[in-house]
């Protein structure tokens, strides 16, 4: 009775089908990429692969790397874990919630990588995280060729079996959105709009030097420091308790996500902490 109603469910979601030509009754390509074992897989397609990179000293090869050959759940997790392990993660606020800024943008990202994926190209997937921006590139069939901006965005479904399954487990939106929401979160967290470009290879790019606030500078030659950043945001809030964190921004010259980062770790070392609403309240040194 169970294998009868997983092969109904199978069905329903149309990853067990039949074959009107032939008859035959069988998994689909998508059931296998999405639910199968790694040595079905691979026997299935053995260019199957997706790399996550990490290249910020060794330039030639790579500092970290996982080569994810497995099905489409397994390799969602495995790249958002890489991720977590080698990005910050922004203080960001949405209305009175913070949320983890960096996750919504690359579950767009891993989720788009996965489900438009064109998976009879040989061409490996790959997340690479350098050290001024992150690039993801995978094999696509266009549907247009050029920028992808969120006025000029028509979604158009690659794989929309894979697409409805990632939307029936929370893994993706509606079509379209995920557009939408990387050029809303991609400017807050590394100051810069994402370059979305549709082609025979989809390439994701963004800068993120200001994300991960790396320095690449001679020893000898003096290095603003996180610290120092941190004692100009209590000095400022000492004298004016009631500036916004953007007034900080202005007033000690940096970027409002290094301004969010700094007093997100300050509040947590107990140095500083907010007192009242957002906007009418103050805070205290």
């Amino acid at each position: 009775m169970n294998e009868i109603r997983m092969q109904t469910l199978l069905k329903s979601a149309q990853l067990y089908l039949r074959d009107f030509q032939t008859d035959n009754e069988g998994f689909t390509l998508a059931a296998v990429l999405l639910l199968g074992k790694d040595d079905v897989i691979l026997s299935v397609l053995p260019h199957h692969r997706t790399d996550a990179i990490l290249r910020r000293k060794n330039l030639d090869r790579y500092d970290d790397r996982d080569d994810i050959r497995t099905n489409l759940i397994e390799s969602y997790d495995r790249l958002m874990a890489f991720v977590a392990k080698h990005l910050p993660d922004s203080f960001y606020l949405e209305g009175d919630q913070r949320i983890s800024i960096r996750d919504h943008i690359f579950r767009e990202v891993t989720a788009n990588m996965l489900i438009h994926r064109e998976y009879l190209n040989a061409f490996p997937a790959k997340l690479v995280i350098e050290a001024d921006r992150v690039m993801a590139e995978n094999s696509n069939r266009p549907h247009g060729h050029g920028l992808i901006k969120p006025d000029n965005f028509s979604p158009f479904p690659k794989n929309p079996v894979i697409a409805r399954f990632f939307k029936e487990i929370g893994r993706a939106d509606e079509l379209g959105s995920g557009v939408r929401k990387l050029f809303k979160y991609c400017r807050s967290y590394g100051g810069h709009n994402p370059e979305l470009l549709e082609a025979d290879i989809f390439r994701f790019v963004l800068p993120i030097l200001d994300a991960v606030e790396i320095v690449e500078t001679p020893v000898e030659t003096p290095v603003e420091t996180p610290e120092k950043t941190s004692d100009k945001i209590l000095r400022v809030l000492a004298d004016n308790p009631n500036l916004t964190l953007a007034e900080v921004s202005d007033l000690i010259n940096k970027s409002l996500s290094t301004v969010e980062r700094a007093s997100a770790k300050l509040v947590k070392e107990g140095r500083i902490r907010r007192i009242g609403p957002k906007k009418s309240g103050h805070w205290e040194v």
